[in-house]
């Protein structure tokens, strides 16, 4: 079943604003999800950043679909809002040569190439620090650039699966699942921007900012991975409830399920008292979370016979009054058709050239004297190239014409 709703147009910045990356320019050599994450926030907080692609096919996340719009696909266009697109062929010496001016003039530089190809085109940290030292470099990988495991090719569900993230998913009788979203590339590329502001020149001098895919997931194990560091005892998977604390989880209504997280005293005792008027549920042997979780089973049981007795709407209403900690547990479809997205004002339609319009999901972060920049649609393949070669580089026709022959741009045709 599908349901299309009408995505109201996208509210603009105020008029003459400032942008927080005002004047940044980033040139973007990464592909697919974890790298143009990184360079879209970027992009949002108002860098120039110029997406470099293949000629021939460009992005490979453009053909990643269906479901595509515009003949491109969704992930590509949900991760390269904001970007100036160009084709560079790369695998040529004068393609390589004009990426090295781009690079020039650039502040930050982004690649999640496997390891050793930007070493083979020369574009590599090294040498392109040694012409542009105030350079930002920054390089995603699936498990770093030097050592044993420098060699190997890395996927969110891999880093998943390889740190430990995936086991704690899942019901305890069951194996362990794979998160529906690409967590690890998204926090992959969150944790890179804060790294690559953070590394902004202070001093006249860039730096080389790594980050791997198996280090961050590593951290979304969270304090998990201290817990079994200081006892021993692998976590287990709890599925949708807690393992110590009874009125934590998901719980059935009437007409659909609720997210209870009661994970302290005050809460649980508002739940049971001013919610359910269920008293006894706090009382005797039940008077303090030690004898909840003895009688965990049984106590989860009478919760859930209460709760079914009336709707969820019902029930959201008296648990927010009363200050217990609860949210409806909700399809894609309820989440993004519902008022919650449009009451937050994060849902919008945005211009696309051979769509007409896309979906647009804004940002986590508002800042009130540098608002984030209006929303452009990811570029077509090529879209920038000649408007960005004149503009930084100063080319004029003749210039360009002696790049086509020289295979720098490829054969494909270049956006006007």
């Amino acid at each position: 079943m599908s349901t299309l709703h009408t995505l109201p147009p996208h509210k603009p910045r105020p008029a003459g604003a400032p942008k927080a990356l005002q004047g940044i320019r980033v040139v973007d050599f990464s592909h697919f999800l974890s790298g143009p994450y990184c360079t879209q926030i970027l992009a949002d907080f108002g860098a120039e950043v110029w997406k470099i692609e293949k000629p021939n096919g460009g992005d490979d996340f453009r053909s990643h679909q269906p479901p595509a719009l515009g003949g491109e696909g969704i992930g590509y266009l949900w991760t390269n809002r904001n970007k100036k697109g160009l084709t560079i062929d790369l695998a040529s010496s004068a393609g390589r040569e004009l990426a090295l001016q781009l690079i020039d003039r650039a502040d930050v530089l982004v690649e999640n190439f496997s390891a050793g190809v930007m070493q083979r085109m020369g574009l590599d940290y090294e040498t392109v620090a040694a012409r542009n030292p105030r350079l930002v470099y920054c390089s995603i990988s699936a498990a770093g650039r030097e050592g044993a495991l420098a060699n190997r090719v890395g996927f969110d569900p891999i880093a998943q699966a390889e740190s430990g993230f995936m086991a704690l998913n899942g019901h305890p009788d069951s194996e362990g699942v794979v998160a529906g979203a690409p967590i690890i590339d998204i926090t992959t590329d969150m944790m890179a921007g804060n790294a690559v502001m953070a590394a902004r020149e202070r001093d006249g001098c860039g730096q080389l900012v790594e980050i791997a895919m198996f280090d961050q997931a590593a951290q979304m194990v969270g304090y998990r991975a201290v817990g079994y560091l200081a006892t021993g005892v692998e976590p287990m998977r709890v599925g949708n409830s807690s393992q110590h604390v009874v009125a934590v989880g998901q719980f059935p209504t009437a007409t659909g399920p609720v997210y209870l997280c009661c994970a302290n005293e005050r809460s649980y005792q508002r739940l049971v008292h001013q919610v359910l008027g269920r008293a006894d549920l706090a009382e005797g042997e039940l008077a303090d979370s030690a004898g909840r979780a003895r009688r965990r089973d049984w106590l989860r049981q009478e919760l859930q016979a209460t709760l079914k007795l009336q709707s969820r709407e019902h029930w959201l209403e008296k648990m927010r009054a009363a200050g217990v900690p609860v949210g409806a547990v909700r399809t894609i479809g309820e989440a993004f058709g519902g008022p919650d997205m449009r009451e937050r004002g994060l849902l919008s339609a945005i211009p696309h050239p051979t769509a007409g319009t896309v979906p647009n999901v804004a940002p986590p972060f508002r800042l009130s004297r540098t608002p984030v920049v209006d929303p452009v649609a990811a570029p077509t393949l090529g879209q920038h190239t000649q408007e960005v070669l004149r503009d930084v580089l100063g080319l004029d026709d003749a210039a360009f014409g002696v790049l086509a022959a020289s295979g720098a741009l490829g054969a494909a045709p270049q956006a006007q």
